[in-house]
């Protein structure tokens, strides 16, 4: 074990030459800065929970920079529905800069979150955004800084994947590989993971934001969504989700539901919130409104994508029963009904 930090560099779902070299700027700005770790990675939404590509960053432990071409909001929260979770961390070279003496609204309501009732293990994974137009440099000192400021000890990569084999990644779909520090002609070179597969498209919860009010569970007709055995929400079956449709989205009260892929900030993981906007909710999902509300355009989009899929469309948002309204309803009968056993034993 020595100090050092792990730099994660998602790369880009489209082979964009530009964005191919942002990346590799980074990467090689990175190489020679002694304690920092450079791992290369498929496309962080794209990776499945399986592969060798997850199992690498499951590994990794103590803090973690992420650099992504997705909103900080999205990173953290795809990282968290794989296991690798941690405390916010605060960088200053941020995609959604606040203007200047201006404080970002604080949310003052009473509801349990979701994050409220888990622990949060004591580490710090800090996102950047690839997207927000800096320059390589400019990414390089950030992760400098970060690395300056919260030197852990981790574990290299090799260490923590067995040394895979060839024949051991094949099973999974993807080829890896795992380049030493240094490389036979003497240069340093990052690890890299590169993926086989094609795109993904599945919701991601912020469960910083989420009530757990299953609202998307009632709501989305394809098994996307379960809850886990404490009855807390979760996306069971993500791949089960239709390309493309972003429907439960607009009908979640605390737009804790994002698409990391979509063109819309409020969907894609904007850290902007539909709770605090005074606006038109349709216009801030990107979806014509024609006088419809957010709920009843997300039912079309439901509806389009059953008739896709060979079943029937079922209508507005509110025709199906609320499955959450169905357990409370449920309890109270079950509380009833112990009441009237008591009664009947005449004590």
């Amino acid at each position: 074990m020595s100090k050092r930090i792990s730099v994660v560099v998602s790369q880009s779902p489209s082979k964009n030459p530009a964005k191919r070299k942002l990346e590799e700027d980074i990467v090689l700005g990175l190489l020679l800065e002694p304690g920092i770790d450079v791992t290369v990675v498929p496309n962080l939404y794209d990776i499945k929970p399986d592969s060798t590509g997850m199992l690498a960053l499951q590994g990794m432990a103590g803090n973690m920079v992420v650099v992504a071409w997705l909103y900080e909001r999205a990173t953290h929260w795809i990282l968290d529905r794989n296991g690798i979770n941690g405390q916010v961390g605060k960088v200053f070279l941020t995609s959604e800069p606040a203007e200047e003496g201006e404080e970002q609204p604080v949310d003052e309501d009473d509801k349990l979150r979701v994050i409220e009732t888990r622990e949060i293990p004591d580490r710090k994974i800090y996102a950047l955004d690839l997207r927000s137009a800096n320059p390589p440099q400019a990414f390089i000192d950030e992760i400098k800084r970060i690395h300056s400021e919260n030197v852990v000890q981790v574990v290299g990569l090799g260490d923590l994947t067995g040394g895979l084999t060839s024949t051991a990644v094949a099973s999974t779909g993807e080829t890896a590989m795992r380049a030493d520090s240094v490389s036979a002609t003497g240069e340093s070179v990052p690890n890299r993971i590169e993926a086989e597969g094609g795109r993904r498209w599945y919701p991601v919860i912020d469960y910083s934001r989420c009530t757990n009010c299953m609202e998307c569970v009632d709501f989305c007709l394809f098994g996307v969504y379960g809850v886990d055995r404490i009855d807390t929400i979760l996306v069971e079956q993500p791949d089960n989700c239709r390309k493309g449709c972003p429907a439960c989205s607009r009908v979640c009260p605390e737009n804790a539901i994002m698409f990391p892929q979509h063109k819309t900030p409020a969907i894609a993981g904007s850290a902007e919130s539909a709770a605090s906007m005074k606006i038109d909710l349709s216009q801030l999902f990107g979806a014509p409104s024609d006088g419809k509300t957010a709920e009843q355009i997300a039912a079309i989009e439901r509806d389009e994508q059953l008739i896709l899929a060979g079943r029937d469309a079922v209508g507005g948002p509110t025709v199906l029963p609320k499955r959450h309204e169905v357990r409370e309803v449920a309890a109270t009968d079950k509380l009833d009904d112990l009441v009237d056993q008591l009664n009947d034993l005449d004590i």
